[in-house]
């Protein structure tokens, strides 16, 4: 395994492949076997009691960890540049893991204004099981952000670039605020990924992502991983993720970490055909504006060239019409399917409003600037000619 200075020394494409993994310690096999075991032996009886005492490393039990999924974990741990990370069964699992994880009752969170349907749902009912609160900023400024902030703001979360709406979150500014009030910052960094944005080293706290998306990059496997300090995610790890149980599977760990050898490539292409089709998309009469972090013309455009490597592969849009002409544009796809998540190799497309953000109510959406003629976009791997040329037909049914 590439450790310390060692790894230091290499890039992030080398990290993606060797990081996390020793195979001298899995008798030399290249790729990380797969764990695939409920429960572990001991020796003696006084050793299973030292390591569920936590006085001596080992395994006792794959939903308190498990080789394959350790290796996951160090894996993006590295290329995230945090001290430790922890693998879950699904986005949400790490995502609700690691709120409640940090929260308490009647306590306050500060969120950006647009968030994932079901993170808006688990905060909702947070807020009616708990009193924990929340209220939706557009983080803007620093009088903004001090006008929203309580005294019992425990957490600020954030999603950059927002989920669907595509907007980027200033880090630096959030993080000043959240240092000088002592908060924590919790990122949902799932449509950047560590090659495009580490929020770590701007300072955040937690970084979560929904590794189904582009982390495994294969649409075949669900998952979540949240990276950041060793005592938050240590505390996260003994209480909330022991106890609640949103575990990832060991196989499902292998799918990961197979995915993530291919990481950067994937992005690179996912960006790149990404631009090529938000410039095309510029130019169609039957588009009424377009949300991207890699187009100049964005208000956000500024932020994202300072923390983004590129712009990443989702493009939102919305269509110059009604709700109904959007069904049809969708409708009249062939090549282009229709279906929720994003990051495969598949382009993918879906309707937010009545799909991954029904569950906001519908004023609460609108203010988070999601239409109902707004459409996002997966960009996939295909030749981006065939994913315009798919497009480009069905706008021209209008």
């Amino acid at each position: 395994m590439l450790g310390g200075d060692t790894l230091n020394n290499y890039k992030f494409e080398t990290k993606t492949i060797h990081a996390g993994y020793e195979p001298n310690q899995h008798f030399d096999s290249l790729t990380p076997p797969i764990y695939q075991t409920s429960t572990f032996t001991f020796d003696t009886l006084e050793q299973g009691a030292s390591r569920f005492a936590g006085l001596e490393d080992g395994y006792v039990y794959s939903r308190l960890g498990n080789p394959t999924v350790t290796a996951l974990e160090k894996r993006m741990a590295e290329l995230e540049g945090g001290e430790v990370a922890l693998a879950f069964s699904s986005g949400m699992a790490a995502v609700s893991a690691v709120i409640i994880g940090i929260t308490k009752a009647s306590d306050h969170i500060l969120c950006s204004k647009g968030l994932y349907g079901c993170t808006f749902g688990l905060l909702d009912m947070l807020k009616e099981k708990y009193n924990i609160g929340y209220t939706f900023s557009d983080l803007s400024s620093k009088e903004e952000m001090l006008s929203n902030i309580r005294e019992n703001t425990t957490c600020i979360y954030i999603e950059t670039p927002v989920n669907p709406t595509m907007n980027v979150i200033d880090l630096q500014l959030i993080v000043q605020v959240a240092k000088e009030k002592g908060i924590k910052v919790v990122v949902d960094n799932t449509f950047s990924t560590p090659y495009l944005q580490q929020p770590l080293k701007f300072g955040c706290d937690i970084v979560i992502h929904s590794a189904t998306k582009f982390i495994g990059g294969h649409g075949d496997v669900i998952g979540g991983v949240a990276v950041g300090d060793k005592a938050t995610l240590t505390q996260v790890k003994k209480t909330t993720q022991k106890d609640i149980g949103g575990v990832i599977s060991p196989f499902d760990a292998w799918l990961l970490l197979r995915g993530i050898k291919t990481l950067a490539l994937r992005m690179e292409r996912h960006s790149e055909n990404a631009e090529k089709i938000v410039a095309q998309l510029k130019s169609h009469p039957k588009v009424k504006a377009i949300y991207y972090p890699g187009d100049n013309e964005q208000p956000s455009y500024e932020i994202a060239s300072r923390q983004m490597k590129k712009g990443g592969g989702v493009v939102s849009f919305e269509i110059k019409g009604s709700f109904q002409d959007a069904v049809n544009v969708v409708n009249k796809l062939k090549l282009i399917p229709i279906a929720v998540s994003l990051g495969d190799a598949e382009t993918l497309i879906q309707h937010p409003a009545s799909m991954t953000h029904a569950v906001i109510p519908e004023k609460v959406r609108n203010e988070m600037g999601i239409s109902n003629e707004l459409l996002r976009l997966s960009v996939g791997l295909e030749a981006w000619e065939d994913i315009w040329s798919d497009i480009k037909q069905a706008l021209e049914t209008l």
